[in-house]
């Protein structure tokens, strides 16, 4: 890049001015993540939009981590964010005189303090956030903004279920935080309330266990009532809960996520019918979240992997978890049934490919007589080839 070009970057590009970062902590924004040196100050050259930034710090000598700590942001072109650490809680705090602090940045005045944005690796952060939008954000960013597993003692009250919950609830117990401190007790995400099973007073059992069945009336309910029928808006909360779960290592972001994928691998008749168009960005957004996530785990050999714990572990890939379970019955409708868009059909097989390469998984397809047949076999579905 030549210096003319990379100067019309540092300007139009918006810029994160972080002071007295301690060394060895743990600095990340979006897929992007480092341990701070001597010399750290920022980061420039970012391109405008939403971002996730999350941090940890980390003992003297870099070899123990507290837990993660994020917060979602919405940038302007050329826009500032100024940010000052404080040693007593352990956390980047908001500063008096930011107004001062950003003209000095725009001045180049901390130039070659601040890193930049690795925008090569801007494509794929895109992929995991292109619902989330400025007012998904504050719809579901918590006061404060901060994102933390230390914000979360009621959900780990509950009793961990998984290896993963586990380990969290270790770590949580484990850090010098002090967690009974009511100043840390704030609020966490405005998440969607999606229950795990329909209850109905009125309806007699048989409905009620086809309701709970498919979940396509509970999936519609939520759509009108919490999303004003904008079906962008859910997914926006899904990527916003992936990314606060895998890369913030929040608990609650993690039963949320895990909450929209069943509601969505829960329906039988909405992907079929009614919402083909939401199933195919559904099953797209997954898709990269996966391909994403398990890449990670394959090729993460820097500093950030000897620090807070990796969230993907056996419990979450193994063959008998709830994704392998949800996907096996969602690969089945899609891919037996007589009729179904052409689109959901392309991106459910490139998702069944995904995980069966990557992670071994066997899905088995028949016609729901017991009998297998490949899918170039004339009993196929049929693919209708619609128009966006």
């Amino acid at each position: 890049m030549d210096a003319e070009t990379a100067l019309e970057l540092v300007k139009k590009g918006a810029a994160l001015l972080f002071l007295d970062v301690p060394q060895h902590t743990l600095f990340g924004i979006d897929t992007q993540i480092f341990s701070v040196g001597p010399n750290f100050k920022g980061i420039k050259m970012i391109p405008p939009g939403p971002h996730f930034v999350y941090y940890s710090s980390s003992n003297r000598g870099g070899s123990e981590f507290s837990p993660m700590i994020g917060f979602f942001i919405d940038l302007n072109p050329s826009e500032v964010i100024v940010r000052k650490w404080d040693p007593q809680e352990e956390r980047l705090v908001k500063v008096p005189e930011e107004e001062r602090y950003s003209q000095a940045v725009k001045s180049l005045e901390f130039d070659k303090y601040l890193g930049p944005y690795t925008l090569s690796q801007y494509g794929e952060w895109k992929m995991l956030s292109n619902y989330i939008t400025k007012s998904v954000i504050e719809r579901i960013e918590p006061i404060g903004g901060d994102i933390t597993v230390i914000h979360e003692p009621d959900i780990l009250e509950n009793g961990p279920k998984t290896a993963m919950e586990e380990a969290l609830s270790e770590q949580l117990k484990n850090t010098n935080v002090p967690t009974s401190d009511d100043t840390l007790k704030k609020r966490g995400c405005y998440y969607t309330k999606i229950p795990r099973l329909i209850k109905k007073k009125g309806v007699v059992s048989q409905d009620l266990t086809s309701l709970n069945l498919d979940k396509t009336s509970l999936l519609e309910s939520i759509l009108m009532k919490d999303y004003g029928g904008t079906e962008d808006l859910l997914l926006g909360e899904l990527q916003f809960a992936f990314i606060a779960f895998l890369m913030g290592q929040s608990l609650e972001a993690f039963l949320q996520w895990k909450a929209i994928v069943h509601l969505l691998f829960g329906c039988t008749e909405a992907p079929l019918r009614s919402r083909s168009r939401l199933f195919t960005k559904f099953t797209k957004v997954v898709y990269y979240q996966l391909k994403y996530a398990l890449q990670k785990g394959q090729t993460d050999n820097n500093v950030a992997a000897k620090g807070p714990i990796t969230l993907l572990d056996d419990s979450f890939l193994s063959s008998d978890s709830f994704l392998h379970h949800l996907c096996k019955e969602f690969f089945s409708l899609m891919l037996e049934a007589r009729v179904v868009d052409g689109d959901l059909l392309s991106w459910t097989r490139r998702l069944k490919e995904l995980l069966e390469t990557s992670l071994g998984w066997i899905f088995h397809q028949n016609n729901g007589d017991g009998v297998f047949y490949e899918e170039d076999d004339e009993f196929a579905p049929v693919v209708v080839m619609t128009d966006e």
